[in-house]
């Protein structure tokens, strides 16, 4: 099948490529769109802790070898096959974490496109983002609109949309309360934002007075420093007017504990949506409790293509705004560096340019 273009696309680019747990930033070929497959000049790449993981190999899940990572990459399309359908050559796409699906499985057919069992997943089992032109299958990408602050909307396409679909999984009515747990962090601060526009109110929970200055101009409700808490059960519970408890929790934590937790301070008939996922974690609960409180635990993956197309337009209104600290591509490792240290606030975007 031939490729269609305008652009002038260059042979080389810089990328950042997983060897050996670790990153190198180094030349490697432009790869070329197959035939229902877009090439998109990537102009920003958000930072995922999802990265940090594949270059660690935290998750019982293989990746290819020789990984390009990211997945909230924003760009142009540059070229695409000929069966490529929905992108024209010069639009603004989003790739997403969801590469491409196959479209006709039952899960495909009903919306459910992140669990079709011939998922492609970018940075994981196919390239991603850290590199200066990628492919995607075009069906699979998000539509930018051209006003949009670029670098801003890349989280979008991860952060953003997996916490507006945690947040439509969780059931919370507006005006009902959602504890955020690892609020400061770059999905934790969009949860803030999505839960408000949605009509919700948030108590968030992290770690320092300077997150927790951040997430209460970001209009959450409460805040908690969990780190000076001596009973952050009970603190969580107090921030509701009734006492009971908030009606759902998004637990995006890095440590296996606060799973547990939200179990313990969620009202009756509240819900648990587990996003974050620790290595090897577990989540643990009284069965008593489960029963007799009528709870719920659920995993909350990321959206449908629907939920992104959602995610994006609530942002594109002004509704959320994405708190973002622009690095060249060439400082993957120090971003790194900062998600294991904790010091990250907001989102880190690489600029693929520099």
């Amino acid at each position: 099948m031939a490729t269609k273009s305008v652009f002038d696309v260059p042979t080389e680019q810089w990328a950042q490529v997983v060897e050996e747990n670790d990153v190198t930033y180094k030349k490697i070929p432009v790869p070329k769109p197959g035939p229902d497959e877009a090439l998109v000049h990537i102009l920003y790449s958000g930072v995922c802790h999802t990265d940090l993981h594949a270059m660690r190999g935290d998750w019982p899940l293989k990746h290819k070898t020789q990984l390009v990572g990211g997945h909230e990459g924003i760009g142009v399309v540059v070229a695409k096959g000929d069966l490529a359908k929905g992108v024209d050559i010069g639009d603004y796409v989003g790739i997403k974490w969801l590469n491409g699906s196959c479209l006709s499985c039952a899960f495909c057919i009903n919306g459910d496109e992140p669990q079709c069992p011939d998922a492609l997943l970018s940075g994981y089992t196919v390239d991603g983002t850290f590199q200066q032109y990628a492919t995607g299958k075009a069906m699979h990408l998000t539509q930018i609109p051209k006003d949009c602050d670029l670098s801003a909307a890349a989280p979008i396409l991860c952060a953003g949309l997996t916490v507006y679909k945690g947040l439509k999984e969780s059931g919370a009515r507006p005006a009902q309360f959602v504890a955020v747990i690892g609020a400061g962090g770059g999905l934790g601060s969009l949860a803030i934002q999505y839960a408000k526009a949605m009509g919700l109110r948030t108590i968030a929970v992290d770690a320092g007075e300077v997150k927790g200055k951040f997430c209460r101009s970001l209009g959450a409700d409460a805040y908690f420093d969990f780190t000076k808490s001596n009973d952050l059960v009970k603190d969580i519970k107090a921030a509701t007017p009734d006492g009971l408890g908030p009606h759902a929790a998004l637990v995006i934590a890095a440590k296996e504990d606060p799973f547990h937790q939200a179990t313990e301070y969620v009202r009756p008939r509240g819900t648990v949506v587990c996003i974050g996922m620790p290595k090897e974690a577990q989540i643990k609960a009284s069965v008593f409790d489960v029963v007799v409180r009528m709870l719920s635990i659920k995993g909350s993956y990321v959206g449908n293509r629907a939920d992104a197309n959602e995610a994006v337009e609530i942002f594109r209104a002004g509704l959320v705004k994405a708190p973002v600290t622009v690095v060249p591509l060439s400082k993957l490792s120090e971003v790194f560096d900062a998600m294991v240290s904790g010091d990250i606030i907001g989102r880190y975007v690489l600029d693929t340019s520099k």
